[in-house]
């Protein structure tokens, strides 16, 4: 298995990662009413609330919090869209887990931050740059993402003269701006944005040569469960259809250096991981009995 650049020993809110040996699950919890993959499921506080802590108690080591999708539509304001994250995160205080807003509004990264927020996910790329000073000015992590559209609008026939050079050099670009603006390299990550305003080849061609992206420096998260590109390659429409080839390019994503993986299904990811670490030796087993002395053998 390939191995991502070495990475000190990284404090993020409450966990301590060592992603030279380490993978992270970030489950994923929407207040939106038309989320990509649970279509509202969990868009009222309560269903938010709890669909976070059964992530953590399932094992999750992360919690992302989004209040508007990606997609295109029509602006959410930044007071509704703070009102459906900052309620969460302000329940999930002492869980133990580190918790992201997923966000490309600096005000909302401000309220949210304030409320108890360790993360802020920005899928525009800092396309804002008062964002990066929101982070800098805190002990936050920025996950800065590559995506190419202004916030939610179409970006329609994406085309790249080669989409991993392209990704690469933009997420670069963007380092050294919140660099610029003041956030330390041990807060920053990178995302190289699957199905971002990429079509199916190209997210293929990011999985393919993910490494060249782990080159480029931080911890490495990809966001691929469930996506497009995955139904595509396997020809399954239905979304929850996905979690085997989801799982699929975790692995193989985590063999070309990802370290964090923001993902909707929890238990089955973290099985995936977890036998990842085993076989690498990062981890020990959790018991041992095939083919082991037992107690009273001679």
């Amino acid at each position: 298995m390939s191995s991502a650049p070495s990475h000190a020993p990284r404090r993020i809110g409450p966990r301590t990662f060592d992603f030279s040996r380490q993978v992270a699950v970030m489950a994923i919890v929407n207040r939106t009413p038309d989320s990509f993959y649970d279509r509202g499921e969990t868009f009222a506080l309560d269903a938010a609330v709890e669909a976070a802590r059964a992530a953590i108690a399932a094992g999750a080591d992360w919690v992302d919090i989004g209040g508007a999708k990606f997609a295109p539509g029509p602006p959410i304001p930044v007071d509704e869209e703070a009102q459906r994250v900052v309620p969460v995160v302000a329940a999930l205080a002492g869980s133990g887990a580190v918790v992201s807003v997923d966000t490309f509004h600096p005000e909302v990264a401000r309220r949210a931050i304030e409320a108890g927020a360790h993360v802020i996910n920005d899928t525009t790329g800092i396309h804002d740059p008062a964002m990066a000073d929101v982070v800098a000015a805190s002990d936050a992590t920025l996950v800065v993402t590559h995506s190419l559209a202004e916030p939610r609008t179409a970006f329609p026939n994406p085309a790249y003269r080669d989409v991993v050079d392209e990704v690469a050099g933009f997420l670069r670009e963007r380092l050294d701006l919140a660099r610029a603006h003041g956030v330390p390299d041990e807060r920053l990550v990178i995302d190289p944005g699957h199905d971002l305003n990429k079509n199916t080849r190209h997210s293929l061609e990011l999985t393919r040569r993910l490494d060249e992206i782990a080159a480029v420096g931080p911890p490495l998260l990809v966001a691929l469960s469930n996506k497009d590109f995955i139904g595509e390659s396997l020809g399954r429409r239905d979304r929850r259809d996905r979690v085997a080839g989801s799982l699929a390019a975790a692995v193989y994503c985590i063999g070309k250096g990802a370290r964090i993986l923001r993902v909707h299904n929890v238990r089955e990811t973290l099985d995936a991981v977890r036998m990842v670490e085993a076989i690498e030796g990062w981890r020990e087993p959790e018991f041992l009995e095939h083919n082991m002395p037992q107690r009273g053998d001679a």
